[in-house]
């Protein structure tokens, strides 16, 4: 694999609308994230990615983009941008932007001129279809947030014309099929990267490609709605990656930028096309434990994941990834549930606790993201009433559990698990008003949990998850250790003992060895090699001073619950 100049980094995550607002209007904005950037260079962040920041009318809180080349007022204006670059670069950081170019807003002008001529040019930067001769929809795909991807075009003239959206009503998806359209997204990238930008996250990428003709790839129902999930349609998409290299070639490649994909279910065998050497993408996250336990029935039916469950996950991926690429890890995202609260048992979510799952994903091989507000161990929010959920994802998912025969108090609980909004409450900078993030009013309710969870109180803490997070990061940068922690091979280790999560990073001169005790009972186990020094252990308060050697008796190691090592080992 050939060393790239983002492999050594530590990437965060920013929500902009809910990071730190700086004018009081209960909106996180840009100079908002300037006044931050010490926070997270102390932090020893490098990349910062921002979720969408663009002109939008939030349908999607800015997946629906309707102006590529300039920043939505809620949180400031271009200039702001050009200043956080201008900042961040005396920092020695990067800023990365969202890349949603697999659809637009329906405000967008392509989208208002194609209405108005569906004929004209801009008509072919989208999917226009007839209806069946009965009315009826081209075919029975579901959006990805419900109901039929197809709706009627407003204002034409035949009723029975369509246009295709794969999520929101208001994101119609852009013809990539159109080289006209393709060369306008290459354009757009390319003045973003000339004015500076480090590279993008890549957006439901895989959806560009779609199976045709539509009428021909209708599938039996999944759901009694008669529809079948999105997901069914990629299986018979074929092609995709002629766009993908195109863009690579026209875009990222000219400037040595990085991107990293949301990409689900690709093959083992397409892999290094897609990351490997000259691929499509610098890296791509690593979603194995996002999805698993998912249900084609929907979120009330998805199958909760147990420690030995993550642990299998991780390892496949690992594995998968192989030596020729990087993978992007990840333990939550704007579009996940919060980690802690997921892959935590319920009942044993504790400081400790936090800090081993933070360690046993921060340490495999691959590039980490951090999602604002993880570094302290934000948590889920407890829903009471669905009128709470501003998230259109979940505010569906909640009628499928209904529909499904749930009670209310049934379906809100299974939602609540899953919502989008439990990473999107405003970050918990502080025990004052509204966590710190606004004087004004947030535009999303806090979690209530701030005033014993949030950085200022973990800042000096020194047996915070802060400071765990420093300390792992500082590990990861060590010129001592970073050639094992950055390139190092995963060597998984007792993988069939229960609840002990524990593998080898090993380069050419060194071997660590990662292991976690994921339950809240101590455990002991075989130890199949010798600790010659202990680097980090989520039971001391202080991860800077030498580490005393854990207790190792005729070659067993006693794990307290939840606790977590990393060491040096023969």
């Amino acid at each position: 694999m050939e060393r790239k100049w983002w492999h050594e980094k530590v990437a965060y995550q920013i929500y902009p609308k809910s990071f730190y607002d700086s004018n009081g209007d209960g909106i996180g904005d840009i100079p908002g994230i300037i006044s931050k950037l010490d926070y997270l260079k102390d932090l020893g962040v490098d990349i910062i990615w921002l979720s969408p920041c663009f002109c939008s009318p939030l349908a999607d809180q800015g997946y629906d983009i309707s102006d590529y080349y300039n920043i939505d007022p809620r949180f400031g204006a271009i200039e702001d941008i050009d200043r956080l670059l201008e900042e961040a670069k005396k920092r020695d950081m990067y800023i990365l932007m969202d890349l949603v170019v697999n659809h637009c807003s329906d405000e967008h002008e392509w989208f208002v001129k194609a209405c108005e001529d569906p004929q004209g040019e801009y008509g072919k930067f989208f999917y226009f279809e007839k209806g069946k001769e009965d009315g009826s929809a081209p075919n029975n795909w579901r959006s990805y947030f419900g109901g039929s991807v197809w709706d009627k075009i407003p204002g034409h003239e035949d009723e029975n014309m369509y246009y295709l959206h794969m999520f929101h009503k208001k994101q119609p998806d852009l013809n990539w099929e159109n080289p006209k359209l393709r060369e306008e997204v290459y354009k757009m990238i390319n003045w973003w990267l000339d004015k500076g930008l480090a590279g993008f996250r890549i957006d439901a990428i895989i959806n560009i490609k779609k199976a045709l003709p539509f009428e021909k790839y209708s599938y039996p129902a999944d759901r009694p709605d008669g529809m079948v999930m999105p997901q069914r349609m990629l299986q018979d998409a074929e092609g995709i990656g002629e766009f993908l290299g195109e863009m690579h070639r026209r875009t990222f490649k000219l400037h040595d930028a990085f991107s990293v994909g949301e990409v689900f279910n690709v093959e083992d065998e397409d892999l290094p096309e897609f990351i490997g050497e000259d691929g499509y993408f610098s890296s791509m996250f690593d979603f194995n434990e996002t999805i698993f336990g998912g249900s084609i029935n929907g979120w009330y039916d998805a199958k909760m994941i147990t420690p030995d469950d993550y642990k299998r996950c991780c390892f496949e991926s690992q594995k998968q990834m192989g030596d020729f690429g990087y993978f992007s890890n990840i333990i939550e995202n704007h579009d996940e549930p919060r980690g802690v609260s997921r892959y935590i048992p319920e009942g044993e979510c504790t400081i400790r606790s936090k800090k081993l799952l933070g360690a046993m994903n921060f340490m495999l091989k691959g590039l980490p993201f951090i999602y604002q507000g993880q570094e302290i161990g934000m948590e889920n929010v407890v829903l009471t009433s669905i009128d709470q959920v501003d998230d259109i994802s979940t505010l569906d998912e909640y009628q499928v559990a209904r529909n499904a025969g749930l009670s209310d108090e049934e379906a809100l609980k299974a939602v609540n698990r899953f919502s989008r909004d439990n990473a999107r409450t405003p970050m918990q900078w502080s025990a004052e008003d509204n966590a710190g993030f606004t004087e004004g009013t947030p535009w999303l309710y806090v979690n209530p949990n701030y005033t014993k969870i949030n950085v200022e109180a973990q800042q000096s803490d020194r047996d915070s998850v802060l400071n765990w997070y420093r300390a792992m990061i500082s590990l990861r940068k060590n010129p001592q250790y970073k050639e094992t922690v950055v390139y190092g091979d995963t060597v998984p280790v007792l993988e069939n003992v229960h609840n002990i999560m524990a593998y080898y990073r090993k380069s050419e001169d060194q071997t660590l060895l990662v292991i976690g005790n994921y339950q809240t009972g101590a455990q002991t186990v075989e130890l199949p090699c010798t600790i010659t020094k202990v680097l980090l252990d989520n039971t001391k308060a202080d991860q800077s001073g030498e580490m005393e050697l854990p207790a190792v008796k005729n070659g067993k190691l006693t794990l307290e619950g939840y606790q977590a090592i990393v060491a040096v080992v023969e």
